[in-house]
């Protein structure tokens, strides 16, 4: 196999580039001790900080602005402590308010987002090194968020990761305030170390302001744990001897008709299963699971298709999510060798899982993954097992050099065994130029033969590309350049299109308008994507130029667009994939414009409307997404959208919509009801979807979810299938 000269070349660069900026210079750091609890010192966990021993307690104060003012003081004072005894940290924050009866708390269900109220949001970095995170935030009304930093090409946060931990709120005539308690069996962290990094950010919602202990430029951030400040005084802290055993046990009801003229068949099911985690080491987890089960996993949202390639559906089930971040592969390129979708899923509907076993963690400097899963029959085979491997060596400072390995077994043939191996390389610095974020990514990856007989090369079964990208503010930019070989095809990945070259660069100058009452930040953004096949012929060329984006010091957005867009298309292209509307091969050019507003979210009634407008093969497309949301009063969310698109083509005219509609109510952060209907005119499925859960206590939850799909059929709706699942999860820590 051979690389492309380029990537040589720039690999070269990038390393004589980097070299010298890896160490930087130094900053001044912040630092908080942690205050021991003492014998015979005890905690009411209330939210109310009123324990003697948090006035012994040294505190985080003196918060600076990164919005709307970078570097001010805050408008309002804050105050963070830290304390812990042997199994537990504690955090007890005050947030000051010079007008409490503003302060924003719409959201009560946990992980929701709350980009709609005041929020305290924190970062334990507990192998104190600048490349992960553990990431946590509140509200005031004790809603609980959680997630996992990634830091690499990007910070990514991986958040379906749910820590065991508690928190409670407290508000008066002064503002409000928290006490936090976070088992240390939750984190993973080197007990021999005593220094922690760690930083805090709070929100003031009406006033859009952000302010931070450390940290606080915008290319900064509380996403970014190289500019954390340090926990230290920790010492005698006990993990357990590890292990957590979650057993769960479900009952069904499934309901399903063949076709629209047969009639409904009925089947009870009952399952039971569960995982068994252990830590190896304070840095290493290995784990075993029977019988997965996903059935409280929130649906996918419906797309309509109209491009000629697949589209992509994020990963939502919990066992593929946890320690997602180590095997991702050249996240900024995403040549997508591993997609865990690819396991235990097919066309959308679940495949049973038999079993797996899964290894994530740290081993001195070196994070290590590895998954081996067993799948049950499905319409295509009998079974299959998948293996995925996964090793990236931390190099550098934040830099990082990696290596992964997927097998795909189909019981049925020997023969169609196939493997993909793949390396990719980020050189990052936060120190560029002083404090400025620089970042280089170089990949490869490869598989062995689709099928039996297949002739094709390694090189046309490969993919390979490289990045650069200055991600700050104001400026933002970057380019790339990567390759996917005509038979691309890894049996545990995806990859949307193939067989073409790409060069991708874009530029963004973003700044903040200090003295106006009414304007926050201008955008200006310039994309360009110029796409060949692999002679060299052009196949797609995107311009598209950002005019002016406005956002307001209120929240509110507003964004015009203009693009200009080449396609050749070499083969027929049926849009709707039904014969009726087939585009010929040959040249198309299209312009194009967007204007989009968008209100601010901590708003009782809002939303987001998108009109799109541009030429569409032979004709045009007229595209409105509109979505409305309501918050009438505290725990009820109500969110409608419509996606529609208008075509208008010489081979005919057509029209798309899709409706979505999402309710829920979440009477406290521990009970909460959810009900999802989605319907679009081109399958012609309704489909609806309703979750229940409790939380019993951190770790234990029970659910009850009810899905229902309906055909049009003949101008009526026939129930296609009901399914009812009652399923307990509880878990048990040692």
């Amino acid at each position: 196999m051979r690389f492309p000269p380029g990537i040589f070349c720039c690999a070269v660069l990038a390393l004589g580039l980097f070299n010298p900026i890896f160490q930087g210079l130094a900053q001044d750091q912040m630092s908080l001790g942690a205050y021991r609890i003492a014998p015979g010192e005890t905690i009411v966990l209330d939210g109310k900080l009123d324990e003697d021993f948090w006035e012994n307690t040294e505190m985080a104060s003196d918060f600076l602005m990164m919005e709307p003012v970078e570097g001010s003081p805050a408008s309002e004072r804050t105050i963070i402590r830290v304390a812990f005894d042997e199994q537990y940290l504690y955090i007890g924050a005050r947030f000051y308010d010079s007008e409490p009866d503003q302060i924003k708390a719409f959201q009560r269900r946990r992980d929701m987002s709350l980009l709609t109220d005041d929020r305290f949001a924190f970062i334990l970095d507990t192998y104190n090194d600048q490349r992960s995170a553990y990431y946590f935030e509140i509200n005031p009304l004790g809603l609980m968020s959680d997630a996992l930093l990634r830091v690499g090409q990007g910070t990514r946060l991986i958040p379906a990761w749910d820590g065991i931990w508690r928190a409670w709120v407290s508000r008066d005539s002064e503002g409000w305030s928290a006490e936090i308690r976070i088992p240390f069996m939750t984190l993973n962290f080197d007990p021999n170390a005593e220094v922690w990094g760690i930083n805090f950010l709070r929100t003031i919602r009406r006033k859009n302001e952000e302010v931070l202990w450390s940290g606080h430029r915008r290319n900064q951030g509380i996403l970014r744990p190289q500019d954390a400040g340090k926990l230290t005084g920790l010492s005698g802290i006990n993990q357990g001897i590890g292990l957590e055993a979650i057993p769960y046990g479900i009952v069904s009801e499934v309901r399903q008709r063949p076709d629209p003229e047969s009639p409904i068949q009925n089947e009870f099911r009952y399952n039971a299963g569960g995982e068994l985690n252990y830590n190896i080491s304070p840095n290493l987890k290995a784990g075993i699971t029977v019988n997965t089960d996903f059935a409280e996993t929130e649906v996918d949202d419906r797309q309509i298709n109209l491009t000629r390639f697949p589209l992509f559906f994020p990963e939502r089930r919990a066992f593929f999510l946890e320690g997602s971040h180590i095997f991702q592969f050249a996240p900024s390129s995403n040549p997508n060798p591993y997609f865990s979708r690819r396991i235990g899923l097919q066309d959308g509907r679940p495949i049973p899982i038999r079993y797996g076993a899964r290894m994530i963690g740290r081993i001195n400097n070196t994070d290590v993954g590895f998954l081996h899963v067993r799948t049950g029959e499905s319409q295509e085979n009998s079974g299959e097992s998948f293996t995925v491997g996964r090793v990236v060596q931390n190099f550098a400072g934040e830099s990082t050099i990696g290596i992964m390995y997927t097998r795909r077994d189909s019981e049925e043939d020997s023969l169609q065994t196939r493997q993909t191996i793949g390396a990719d390389l980020g050189l990052n610095t936060s120190k560029f130029l002083g404090n400025k974020n620089l970042q280089f990514e170089a990949f490869m990856a490869a598989h062995t033969e689709t099928e039996f007989g297949d002739t094709s090369n390694l090189w046309d079964r490969s993919v390979r590309g490289g990045r650069i990208n200055f991600p700050n503010q104001p400026w933002e930019a970057h380019v790339s350049y990567r390759e996917f070989g005509i038979n691309y095809d890894p049996a545990v990945g995806f990859a949307p299109r193939v067989g073409f070259r790409r060069l991708q660069p874009s530029i963004s100058y973003s700044p903040l308008i200090g003295k106006s009452a009414i304007i926050r930040e201008l955008s200006w953004q310039y994309y360009f994507e110029y796409l060949m096949e692999m002679d060299w012929r052009p196949a797609t060329v995107n311009h598209r130029l950002q005019l002016l984006g406005i956002r307001f010091e209120t929240g509110d957005i507003l964004q015009f667009e203009v693009n200009h867009n080449y396609e050749f298309l070499d083969h027929t292209f049926d849009i709707l994939r039904n014969g009726e509307f087939v585009i010929q091969p040959g040249d198309y050019y299209n312009l194009g414009y967007s204007i989009s507003a968008q209100s601010a979210n901590f708003r009782k009634v809002g939303g987001e409307f998108t009109l799109r407008k541009a030429g569409f093969w032979t004709g045009e497309q007229t595209m409105i997404t509109a979505d409305l949301f309501v918050r009438p009063f505290v725990g009820l969310n109500m969110t409608g959208s419509w996606i529609h698109s208008r075509v208008r083509l010489a081979e005919g005219d057509f029209d798309t919509h899709l409706f979505r509609l999402i309710t829920a109510y979440d009477f406290s952060p521990w009970v909460s009801l959810n009900f999802n209907i989605q319907y679009d005119n081109v399958t012609n499925f309704l489909g609806t979807n309703t979750r229940f859960a409790w939380v019993i206590s951190p770790g234990n939850t029970f659910f009850v979810v009810y899905n229902q799909n309906w055909r049009n059929y003949m101008e009526r709706f026939i129930s296609m299938e009901a399914n009812t699942n009652m399923k307990l999860t509880y878990t048990f820590r040692f």
